[in-house]
């Protein structure tokens, strides 16, 4: 299996740049391959003029780079909410990042079912059926647009699990999952068994790096992710697609080095059979 190919996730940067100087920025370092966060006001579809979109293309294609996919964090939004308006909301929302995608040739928008963990929450029957019903709608809309839905593994979601994935992905049907490998490990999953049992339904994965105690996506080295277990689990189901190296770490802390934090993972990534920067 030849070496797979690395992309870099925006989402560091959302509250010190642009998306597409975000993009420009990352390209710098090496990348020509980028996870865009559809998030306010890094990227946000409603608030992109027609020039702005086009820009987006424009440098895209000048450069011969690619946003590989979408990802559209919990934040402001509830697929599986209790409120009918809120689902409506969150719909609308991922309409317009598949709309945009489908722009930019993208072919994937990264979905994650509602947060989870209050003092009372509602039944999880209730937030199957709400966050299924919302899934199947988006996916009804990227219908004729090249584009497709991956569902992620999030510790904080009703449905955090590699098998709760899998679940998912049948009752919604034509979806894929965006396995996330230090989600994967820190709800104490083998992940290399979370991988083989999801199989082809994995079409993209993020990785990371997080302490046992506190959910965090730190550069890797530093905490509780193997890279090598779950590279070896990803030959072992044929996988071919895209890794995507999302650190979260604000750009605007002086104390955080998001550019060490994607070069140092970067590395380690090379060294368990991942293509370096070009």
């Amino acid at each position: 299996m030849p070496d797979l190919k690395v992309a870099a996730s925006t989402f560091p940067y959302l509250y010190n740049k642009s998306g597409l100087d975000t993009l420009k920025h990352l390209h710098g370092m090496g990348y020509s391959l980028f996870e865009l966060m559809i998030f306010p006001p890094h990227c946000w579809p409603a608030d992109l003029s027609g020039d702005d979109r086009k820009a987006y293309k424009s440098w895209l294609d000048g450069e011969g780079a690619r946003v590989t996919s979408f990802c559209y964090p919990l934040i402001d939004n509830n697929p599986n909410g209790v409120d009918r308006l809120m689902r409506q909301y969150t719909l609308d929302r991922y309409k317009e990042a598949i709309d945009f995608s489908a722009e930019l040739g993208c072919p994937y928008v990264v979905m994650i079912p509602g947060i989870y963990g209050g003092l009372i929450d509602p039944p999880k029957d209730w937030l199957d059926d709400w966050f299924v019903e919302t899934a199947q709608k988006v996916v009804e809309h990227t219908q004729g647009t090249g584009v497709r839905i991956l569902l992620e593994n999030v510790p904080f979601t009703h449905r955090p699990s590699a098998q709760d994935m899998k679940d998912l992905a049948g009752w919604i049907g034509d979806v894929g999952v965006n396995f996330d490998v230090c989600n994967s490990a820190y709800i104490n999953e083998d992940v290399g068994d979370a991988i083989r049992l999801l199989g082809d339904l994995v079409e993209n994965v993020h990785i990371s790096d997080s302490p046992a105690d506190v959910f965090k996506h730190d550069r890797l080295g530093t905490g509780i992710v193997e890279p090598g277990p779950a590279m070896q689990a990803l030959k072992d189901i044929g996988y071919d697609k895209m890794t995507v190296l999302e650190i979260i770490a604000d750009a605007n802390d002086p104390a955080n080095d998001p550019d060490g934090d994607l070069k140092a993972s970067h590395e380690i990534l090379v060294q368990h059979g991942w293509e370096g920067v070009l």
